[in-house]
C-alpha cells in the first residue's frame, strides 16, 4: 500500500485537508527553511493530526538534543534527517528514522546500505534548504537499485499529475511532497487532496 507524507505544513487548514484526504504522515519542518516552524506552534498543530497518521519532524545537521527535545514536546512519531547524519547518529535519536539521500548518481544510492532506520527517502540534490525544492532526479537510477526490501520514500519534484508515474517507475513504499502541493509558496488545500487522491489511485490500479 502506497503512504503519502505531505509535508512543510503550518497551519490548521492544510492539516486537515490532508487527513481527511487520506495522507499517512504530516510533516513539520524545524530546519532552517521558508517553512520552519517552532516546537511551540507544531505541538500545538498536532493537536488536530489523528493517531493513524504519522507525526514526522524535519531537520538538518541538528544537535542530538535539540532533536530529541522536540520529539518530545510535539510527540513525533519520526524523525526525518536530511543532512549529513551518520549511522551512529540515527541509532542514538530515539525515535524511527526517516534517512533522507540527495541522488545524483548510483553511488549516492549506495550509501543506504550503511544505515539501518525504518524508511529511506530519495530525494533531488541538494538544493537551499536540503529539500523541497521541487525538482526531480533522474527516477531510473532508484528503478535499478536493488533496496534489499528497505522502506523507500519518494520525493524531489512530485505533484498530482506525475505522481502516478512515480509510482510505477520507482515502485516505492511512499511518496513525499511539499513544494509540489503549493501555490505561490503556500499550501494549496486543493492541489493537497489532488496529489493524495493521484497517488491513492496509482495504488488501486495496481501500479505498486
Amino acid at each position: 500500500m502506497v503512504q503519502v507524507k505531505i509535508c512543510g505544513l503550518m497551519n490548521r487548514e492544510a492539516i486537515l485537508t490532508a487527513v481527511d484526504a487520506g495522507t499517512d504522515f504530516i510533516g513539520f519542518v524545524f530546519a532552517r527553511s521558508k517553512r520552519r516552524i517552532t516546537k511551540e506552534e507544531a505541538a500545538e498543530l498536532a493537536k488536530y493530526i489523528p493517531p493513524n497518521v504519522g507525526k514526522v519532524g524535519v531537520f538538518v545537521n541538528e544537535e542530538l538534543e535539540e532533536i530529541q527535545e522536540i520529539a518530545r514536546v510535539v510527540g513525533l512519531d519520526y524523525v526525518q534527517l536530511h543532512g549529513d547524519e551518520s549511522p551512529e547518529f540515527c541509532e542514538k535519536v530515539g525515535v524511527p528514522v526517516i534517512k533522507a539521500f540527495h541522488v545524483t548518481s548510483a553511488e549516492d544510492l549506495e550509501k543506504i546500505a550503511a544505515y539501518d532506520c525504518d524508511y529511506y527517502l530519495l530525494d533531488s540534490p541538494a538544493g537551499k534548504y536540503r529539500g523541497g525544492n521541487g525538482e526531480k532526479f533522474d527516477w531510473s537510477l532508484a528503478k535499478e537499485q536493488d533496496f534489499l526490501n528497505k522502506r523507500i520514500l519518494l520525493a524531489g519534484g512530485l505533484h498530482a499529475e506525475n505522481v502516478e508515474e512515480a509510482i510505477r517507475e520507482v515502485n516505492p513504499a511512499g511518496v513525499d511532497v511539499s513544494s509540489g502541493v503549493e501555490t505561490d509558496d503556500v499550501k494549496d488545500l486543493d492541489k493537497i487532496r489532488a496529489f493524495i487522491l493521484a497517488a491513492k489511485k496509482g495504488e488501486a490500479n495496481g501500479i505498486i
